[in-house]
C-alpha cells in the first residue's frame, strides 16, 4: 500500500463546509462503516450538533453477501434516534460504484422511513454502477478499476488516504 497524495485533512475542511450548508435543524448524521462513520463522529463534534450521530453497516444488504459474508461490520448499525420523519444526512469516505450506498439505504429503512435522505463524501472517483449521486463531495479523483481507495485515521484522529492495488 502507499499513500496517495490527496490531502485529506484539507479535504475534511472542504467536507465540513459542505455538510453545513446540508443541514437543516432536524437532520441526524449518520456514517456509513468505517471511514464513513469516523467522518461523521468528528463532523457531529466539530460542527457542533445536538444529540449523537448514527453508524450503519451494508453488510448484511449487500448484493455480494454470498461471497463477503458478514465482513465489514455486521453488528455496527447503531442509530440511537428515530430514523421515522428524520432528515439523514449519510456521510461515507469514498463513493465509487454505488453498491455500498444502496445496500446501507435498505438498511436504514429497516428502522424506518426518513423525511429525506442525504449523501455527502469526502471523495467520489466515479465509476457508479447504480443511479446514485452525492449532494456533496469535497473531491473527484479517478482510479483504475484494479485499485481501491481507503481513508486511513491514525491514533490523533488525523485523516488519510491509502491506495491499494487489487489481486486480480
Amino acid at each position: 500500500m502507499t499513500t496517495l497524495h490527496l490531502d485529506a485533512e484539507a479535504l475534511y475542511q472542504d467536507l465540513q463546509q459542505g455538510v453545513r450548508h446540508l443541514l437543516r435543524h432536524d437532520t441526524a448524521l449518520v456514517g456509513i462503516w468505517s471511514g464513513g462513520a469516523w467522518l461523521a463522529e468528528r463532523l457531529h463534534r466539530d460542527l457542533g450538533l445536538p444529540g449523537r450521530h448514527g453508524v450503519i453497516t451494508s453488510a448484511l444488504h449487500r448484493d455480494d453477501f454470498g461471497s463477503r459474508g458478514l465482513a465489514g461490520g455486521a453488528d455496527h448499525t447503531q442509530l440511537p434516534f428515530e430514523v421515522e420523519g428524520r432528515h439523514i444526512l449519510l456521510i461515507d469516505d469514498v463513493l465509487y460504484t454505488g453498491r455500498t450506498t444502496r445496500a446501507v439505504l435498505n438498511e436504514l429503512f429497516d428502522f424506518g422511513r426518513p423525511a429525506s435522505v442525504r449523501l455527502a463524501v469526502l471523495v467520489d472517483r466515479g465509476g457508479r454502477e447504480l443511479p446514485i449521486e452525492p449532494a456533496y463531495s469535497a473531491a473527484r479523483v479517478s482510479l483504475p478499476a484494479t485499485q481501491r481507495l481507503s481513508l486511513a485515521r491514525d491514533d490523533e484522529g488525523r485523516f488519510s488516504f491509502r491506495i491499494e492495488t487489487l489481486a486480480l
